[in-house]
């Protein structure tokens, strides 16, 4: 099972759309996916059309908000064949209270201990992460391998992404294997050449993480309000064509990564 984690500093860079049009192409694909939301604003439910019951704050605690016990099986909701979810949402303010009552050399693990499916019932976890730094943001980077960071090619793009990693370089202290694995460029905007600068930019600082870009697409935007992903609201906008070759990325990496002997 890989796990990755669409994290970056800044809000507004595309983090949701990127986790669930990529979640769901990669269920597409016939892989089985497990899309965790961990931003208050519980926008993954929205953008897939769906009302979970629970979510990430009783699957983790393993009780409701009225103290009732909620099992983890109760928790995970299906969206789509072979995706489900873990909901975010206001809940999860609770959820880092409750992890800081912790004893402080568990609390930033329980996440990664909780999230263990039985055999190999999941192909990825993906997790959609919040913008800022705190006790949750940590548990989310000790639970994963691999960090999908998208860059919107606006404004002060590069900040958030050394502000980021600077978050990367405190997990990886406890979370050795963690690695910024993609960056991707997004809301490319063909039209300036802002876009165009920073893109290549970008491909010089990361020549092996770089993505092909996400280009700027009213489809992209609108297919939420509609409950549904960009393959589903309109299969051949540039947006569908665009996450379509993020998602055969991932899956030629996982592919080249199960080639490579190992000796050691």
């Amino acid at each position: 099972m890989r796990k990755i984690a669409i994290a970056m500093a800044k809000g507004g860079v595309g983090k949701t759309t990127t986790a669930v049009n990529l979640a769901h192409d990669l269920a597409l694909q016939g892989h089985r996916v497990l899309l965790v939301d961990c931003d208050t604003q519980g926008q993954v439910a929205r953008f897939l059309g769906v009302t979970p019951p629970y979510g990430l704050y009783e699957f983790i605690t393993g009780r409701d908000a009225q103290g009732n016990t909620v099992s983890k099986r109760e928790a995970v909701h299906p969206a789509r064949d072979n995706l489900w979810i873990l909901d975010g949402g206001i809940k999860l303010v609770e959820l880092k209270y409750w992890l800081g009552e912790q004893p402080r050399e568990n609390r930033h693990a329980l996440l990664r201990k909780a999230l263990v499916p039985k055999g190999d019932a999941l192909d990825y976890l993906i997790f959609d992460c919040a913008p800022g730094w705190d006790l949750l943001s940590v548990n989310i980077l000790m639970a994963v391998d691999e960090v999908l960071c998208p860059v919107a090619l606006q404004g002060p793009a590069i900040e958030g992404l050394k502000t980021f990693f600077q978050y990367l370089i405190s997990a990886q202290k406890l979370n050795n294997p963690l690695g910024l694995k993609y960056i991707l460029p997004t809301l490319f905007d063909r039209r300036t050449r802002q876009s165009y600068d920073l893109y290549k930019k970008l491909k010089r600082l990361f020549t092996k993480q770089i993505c092909h870009p996400i280009r700027l697409n009213v489809r992209l935007s609108e297919a939420p309000s509609a409950g549904q992903t960009i393959f589903e609201f309109d299969p051949r906008a540039t947006g569908a064509q665009d996450y379509r070759k993020l998602t055969r990325r991932l899956i030629d990496d996982g592919i080249r990564a199960q080639q490579v002997p190992r000796f050691f």
